[in-house]
């Protein structure tokens, strides 16, 4: 595996983690049934659960293992690979006051409700500051709920406007200015290409209206409260109309497809990659995915060398976009019986070394920005210093215990987009959404 070593290292832990060889890994325990508490050998083992990832994790596991020298070892537990399943199962267990969770890769939407329910052990004071030097603000903004920090920032993730440069140039757009939805539509259609986008009735579509609303200026929570009754959403502000204007006009416009109701990350990539691809908004994935196309022989060359990356769209000309926030924290268990050994260990996790390993090796983007310098990260991703950019300019989703319920309740009223009346979802929506708070109804 290409290794990082030509670059500035910033160890959080107060040492540098030591490059192990690519062959060693961490212990893989089956669906989350680890153990607790120490090995038989009497050192402590910290249990970390993971997302489904290529193995990057399990590899910094070893490493942070190798670099505690005998104090602990790091084994890993891999959840399941949705992320509401992922929630699910750690909630069910921290419910339980399960000591086994020492340290969890978490989605951050789901943050302030684990903090709020007492899920995560306080950080402590002087961690916090190490773990937020030199770190994208989006993903600072993230791990923080109610004021103070409560997970460690890993890896950030954020959509770019994709294209295909020969398409861009036949339509007469200047790539190197910011573009909006409306000129992609009219670009697409006279071009006779797609305007990938995720449709899909899922967490994807929740992601694309909260875009589109922060880029119009607004939010989809305007006023915040971790009581439910007292939480003022802004989707029938003017920001909240605009952004619904875009999901009928795109949806409209027949560029997105005819399964953009079913379109995920996924399928609007593999759109992206055949003979109507022209633009789409999605995840940094898509640069390795072509990449591997091409040695595997189904996809040319010459599409690959089509390919351009830039800001995500903007909804209106003289407003700043604001492009999806995602990734992974990780959070700290309340009930293990090891929380400082675990603190310790996510700062070797998110150490400088490690998240540029983690973001050649597994495509993930890192929320540290000194990351963005490292020539193997350059090399492998020339895209990278726009997914810096659009990394600072990103915006969580809405912020709140409650964001199952926000997020089902947009689910539920914004799907299908071609059905999205922007003078009648946003309140459709806005009704459920508070009935749902108010426990007057369920999704």
């Amino acid at each position: 595996m290409p290794r990082t070593t030509n670059h500035r290292v910033r160890s959080r832990a107060g040492r540098t983690a030591r490059l192990l060889g690519a062959g060693a890994a961490a212990v893989v325990a089956a669906s989350g049934l680890a153990a607790c508490g120490s090995g038989d050998d009497g050192v402590p083992v910290l249990n970390w659960y993971i997302n489904p990832d290529s193995g990057g994790q399990a590899e910094i596991a070893s490493r942070c293992t190798d670099d505690a020298g005998g104090r602990y070892t790091i084994e890993v537990s891999q959840l399941p690979r949705d992320s509401p399943s992922q929630r699910e199962q750690l909630v069910r267990r921290l419910a339980a006051n399960d000591s086994s969770i020492d340290i969890m890769s978490l989605d951050p939407p789901y943050i302030p409700e684990f903090a709020q329910a007492g899920f995560f052990a306080p950080v402590p004071e002087d961690v916090a500051q190490r773990v937020t030097t030199d770190v994208v603000q989006s993903a600072v903004d993230g791990s923080t709920w109610d004021g103070e920090l409560v997970t460690v920032p890993f890896w950030a993730n954020t959509q770019l406007l994709w294209y295909r440069t020969s398409v861009a140039e036949a339509a007469g757009l200047d790539m190197t200015q910011p573009v909006t939805w409306d000129q992609l539509v009219e670009a697409a259609q006279g071009q006779d290409v797609r305007l990938g986008v995720q449709g899909i009735r899922s967490e994807s579509l929740t992601v694309w209206l909260n875009a589109l609303i922060e880029s119009a200026g607004g939010s989809i929570i305007a006023e915040n409260s971790t009581d439910p009754e007292d939480i003022e959403l802004g989707l029938t502000s003017e920001a909240g109309v605009r952004a619904a204007e875009v999901l009928r006009d795109v949806s409209a416009s027949g560029t997105g497809g005819p399964a953009l109701s079913t379109a995920n990350e996924d399928t609007t990539a593999t759109d992206f990659e055949g003979d109507q691809g022209g633009f789409q908004v999605n995840y940094p994935f898509v640069y390795p995915r072509a990449q591997a196309a091409v040695e595997g022989g189904t996809l040319d060359q010459a599409v690959l060398d089509d390919y351009g990356w830039a800001l995500y769209p903007r909804v209106d000309a003289d407003t700043e976009t604001a492009p999806p926030y995602g990734g992974i924290n990780l959070g700290v268990g309340a009930f293990s019986e090891h929380p400082d050994f675990a603190y310790e260990a996510t700062e070797c996790i998110t150490s400088t070394e490690n998240q540029a390993y983690y973001f050649v090796s597994n495509g993930n983007p890192a929320s540290d920005t000194t990351v963005y310098e490292d020539p193997d990260v350059l090399s492998e991703f020339p895209m990278a210093p726009t997914i810096l950019e659009s990394l600072q300019l990103a915006k969580p989703r809405p912020q709140t215990p409650y964001y199952s319920e926000v997020s089902g309740g947009i689910q539920r009223e914004y799907h299908p987009t071609a059905s999205v009346d922007p003078e009648q979802t946003p309140q459709d929506a806005t009704e459920l959404i508070e009935a749902v708070l108010r426990k007057e109804q369920l999704l």
